[in-house]
């Protein structure tokens, strides 16, 4: 898989600078070949300009519908998420299996960054990295982070600090949902599968 953010941002920042220099060149009235000098010396300003454009686009237009698909290739999965894990760990005591955990995953995003929480009954996950990336050969997004999970102290007994990973296709149709799976150091696995619920932020499950 490769990171979309890769693929598209250098591009569009460079574009994005020299529109910005060339407006700047064009207002000024510095077109001319015989004052290229001119021209250089603007782009402090074209910097400046760039910069509070920079600010704005990354915390909100990325985010206008409109801009995306096909101008932004990023989506946006800010909110609040709700879904079921379901787990292959193996209770030692009766030898079955686990039903079905009730989820929270609430993902924060900027253009350029994103993390999540993940929160049920029990515990807490918290993203040490994130990313999105597009899939070799195909146009499927998908969502991929590292997490620690913090049980709450009353179950560490049963339930210890630990690692682990997921990876979660982004789908938009019919219903925007994620899918996918995880693993933990501490040798389990299993599917995931959450929808989306809310632009608002929740903080406990």
């Amino acid at each position: 898989m490769e990171k979309i953010n890769n693929t598209i941002k250098i591009h569009a920042q460079i574009f994005t600078f020299l529109i910005i220099w060339a407006g700047v060149i064009l207002v000024t009235r510095t077109y001319s070949a015989l004052d290229l000098w001119t021209a250089v010396k603007l782009i402090p300003q074209a910097i400046s300009i760039y910069a509070i454009i920079g600010i704005i686009f990354t915390k909100w237009l990325w985010r206008w519908r409109f801009l995306q698909g096909w101008l932004i290739k990023i989506p946006d999965l800010q909110g609040t998420w709700r879904g079921e894990l379901k787990s292959d760990w193996i209770n030692p005591e009766t030898g079955k299996g686990i039903d079905p955990i009730l989820m929270v995953l609430v993902i924060r995003q900027t253009f350029s960054s994103i993390k999540c929480t993940l929160m049920t009954k029990e515990s807490s996950s918290y993203s040490t990295t994130a990313d999105i990336n597009v899939a070799s050969n195909s146009e499927d997004l998908y969502f991929t982070y590292n997490y620690t999970n913090r049980p709450k102290a009353t179950i560490r007994d049963r339930s210890a600090i630990h690692d682990g990973a997921s990876i979660l296709k982004i789908i938009n149709k019919p219903n925007k949902s994620l899918e996918g799976e995880y693993w933990t150091s501490r040798k389990t696995h299993g599917e995931m599968i959450l929808t989306f619920e809310s632009k608002d932020l929740v903080e406990r499950f």
